[in-house]
């Protein structure tokens, strides 16, 4: 915005040959402009399409879930970021994380624009002593299904989204209790579909405000073999409250570690790393190639680092989907040789408009 005054006079017109020649000279910029970025793309690529996701997702290109980072730039500080990342890996069961989807995952539902509509009241968990401003408008009207089941675990996701109204809530320590549903905090996203990602005015079911429904593996997307978005990322010591990193709205972490991972942080698996020398389960196969070219974003602190992951009762069905899926692998096995060290960290607030 400028400032408020007199107005700009125009510029006096410049001779025809002075105009021709600075066009000129214009043109030869734009041009020497594009040959450089040419000469940075690898050769025979031209501008390339996202794949599409598997399924239904309710986040568009635009959002920081379907953002290419292969070749962003580097933190200053990544490999000692990582490193402590690492070390919360191996001091927790057995230095393999958690690959969530029987509890501590996020209960997922798509529903039609004919399902009944519900207000989900507000529960005190955490003893604010009231009811804080803006969560009776976000907690009214949601087209929560009948037969929704919170994910099991303390904290109670739930996720329902609304194609027809482009409309997607989360609620944190969902449960339904004679009747009436009710949440310890959570939050609604209008337009999702063209939304950044993420929660705004300090809602949501995160402790970052990121939508934990935007970077979970779904089953859609193993079924399809391939996880076309980026992925949230649980961490045991995120960086203190008070560092936050972009697209994070808001922190929970403690640590005062010079080297901690702010919630909002954005990494990546090395581009460069040939997974086929790996052996790695099918499924982790798939969030080695997804964090490859969409990275990882810190979302939320937890007892162990986690990848999200759909919980299998959301899905229908007598069956949870997962045993199918995993073949036999128990989830807590899933994530066993991941390559943590070669993971690497992106700038803070990288892709900050």
């Amino acid at each position: 915005m400028t400032a408020a005054g007199e107005p700009a006079r125009p510029p006096a017109r410049a001779p025809r040959r002075r105009w021709l020649v600075a066009a000129l000279a214009g043109l030869a910029a734009l041009a020497v402009a594009a040959a450089v970025l040419l000469l940075q793309r690898p050769a025979g690529e031209g501008p390339e399409e996202l794949p599409p996701v598997a399924g239904d997702y309710p986040f568009g290109d635009g959002s920081v879930w379907r953002q290419d980072v292969r070749d962003a730039p580097l933190h200053e500080d990544s490999a000692a970021m990582v490193e402590h990342l690492v070390e919360q890996v191996e001091a927790h069961y057995g230095g393999v994380a958690a690959f969530n989807v029987n509890d501590y995952s996020t209960s997922s539902y798509v529903v039609d624009a004919d399902q009944p509509r519900v207000d989900v009241a507000f529960e005190d968990c955490q003893d604010k002593g009231h009811t804080p401003s803006g969560v009776e408008e976000q907690f009214s009207g949601v087209p929560v299904p009948d037969d929704a089941v919170p994910a099991a675990g303390r904290d109670g996701q739930l996720t329902v989204w609304s194609p027809d109204t482009d409309q997607l809530w989360e609620f944190w320590r969902a449960e339904r209790v004679d009747g009436q549903w009710r949440a310890c905090w959570g939050g609604r996203i209008d337009d999702v579909s063209t939304s950044p990602g993420f929660f705004e005015g300090g809602f949501g079911s995160s402790a970052s405000g990121l939508a934990v429904s935007g970077g979970m593996v779904r089953v859609d997307d193993v079924r399809a073999g391939a996880v076309e978005h980026a992925l949230a990322l649980q961490i045991v010591s995120p960086a203190t409250w008070k560092r936050v990193s972009w697209p994070a709205q808001r922190s929970d972490g403690f640590s005062t570690d010079e080297h901690a991972l702010p919630e909002g942080q954005r990494l990546r698996l090395d581009p460069d790393l040939d997974l086929d020398a790996l052996d790695l389960h099918p499924v982790a196969r798939m969030v080695a190639e997804a964090a490859q070219r969409y990275g990882f974003l810190v979302v939320d602190k937890a007892g162990s680092v986690a990848v999200s992951a759909e919980t299998g009762q959301a899905t229908g069905g007598a069956l949870n989907p997962w045993d199918e899926v995993l073949d036999g692998t128990p989830s807590y096995e899933v994530m066993a040789g991941f390559p943590w060290r070669d993971l690497q960290v992106l700038p803070t607030d990288y892709g900050k408009p």
